[in-house]
């Protein structure tokens, strides 16, 4: 494989990638949880997909129909708990765990610990790809990416140009004024961590579509996803995209240039040296510019202006 085929086709893995770390990015940055029961979210996406392509003969992508809001209600009732019992952002990493536990012990019972994997008469991506010259794009990585880039683009717009996203921008950078201005952040809250419920369950169905399923699979999934969120920056919609795809392209280069089991290795020398050089992540416009002109303006004026979404810049 060519160093350029290698890339590519690393970079659309990122995509998957990020589409498992968006939601774990935004939680741990606006709604200050580590949510680890993310990933057990992301597991019951996956094997919700197999079930119904298995079961049913439904296409894999329109699996997400079903899996998407029984996984945003999910997501948003695990907020709620974290929510009413007051956990802090320490406290919800272990709390998260044990949650994921449970989930990964149920998946256990109930598919046992046998290898699954969608019937190719059912997943005809699976075995299809697209060139181009001499390039070869699998269908399902082509997928992920293209699942990837639309998802994360439009959530960022969201985020941007909407009410509910300048809401949640507002709470994220200052809970006590957003709260005076009269916005409801436990529903926010459950609002945000529902839509990274079903950010999750498109995760499980593309990693469905192009891997063999296996309870214990998101033990496997958190070094690398940590791995994009921490570069990407915390809570950075775009930045998650973005790191989803460097680190796709870097894991995927060194299993061709040296060997796979060498590619978390250099994953995880690429994110000690970012940290060193850029610990705020290498997406991350330096030392909160907008912090600054947010309360610039505020000190200017003497007093809150009229609207938070005038006030708070985007993070």
């Amino acid at each position: 494989m060519s160093i350029a085929q290698a890339l590519i086709t690393g970079a659309m893995l990122g995509g998957m990638y990020a589409m498992m770390a968006v939601g774990l990015s935004v939680s741990w940055g606006m709604l200050r949880v580590i949510n680890l029961a993310h990933f057990g979210l992301i597991l019951l996406g996956a094997y919700g997909t197999y079930q119904l392509a298995t079961s049913w003969s439904i296409n894999p992508i329109v699996t997400i129909v079903i899996t998407a809001p029984l996984m945003f209600l999910l997501g948003a009732a695990l907020q709620w708990i974290y929510d009413r019992t007051g956990l802090t952002e320490f406290t919800s990493l272990l709390v998260s765990f044990g949650v994921l536990i449970i989930i990964v012990q149920l998946v256990h019972n109930v598919w046992t610990a046998d290898f699954r994997r969608i019937d190719p008469a059912v997943n005809t991506y699976g075995t299809k790809s697209w060139f181009v010259g001499s390039f070869v794009f699998p269908y399902p990585r082509l997928i992920a990416f293209v699942f990837g880039v639309v998802v994360i683009v439009g959530a960022w717009v969201l985020l941007q140009r909407t009410f509910v996203g300048r809401a949640l921008r507002a709470f994220a950078e200052d809970r006590d004024m957003a709260a005076a201005y009269g916005i409801h952040h436990r529903r926010l809250g459950m609002l945000l961590a529902g839509a990274s419920g079903a950010t999750a369950a498109i995760a499980g169905m593309l990693w469905a579509m192009s891997f063999t399923l296996v309870p214990d699979a998101p033990f496997e999934w958190i070094g690398i996803v940590f791995a994009v969120v921490i570069l990407g920056g915390i809570g950075q919609v775009l930045g998650t995209l973005a790191a989803g795809l460097l680190v796709g392209a870097l894991y995927n280069l060194a299993a061709v240039l040296w060997e796979a089991t060498a590619s978390l290795l250099v994953v995880f020398v690429a994110i000690v040296l970012a940290l060193l050089l850029r610990p705020e992540g290498l997406f991350v416009r330096r030392a909160g510019s907008g912090r600054r002109r947010f309360w610039a303006r505020r000190g200017r004026a003497g007093q809150p202006e009229s609207s938070p979404e005038r006030e708070v810049t985007a993070r």
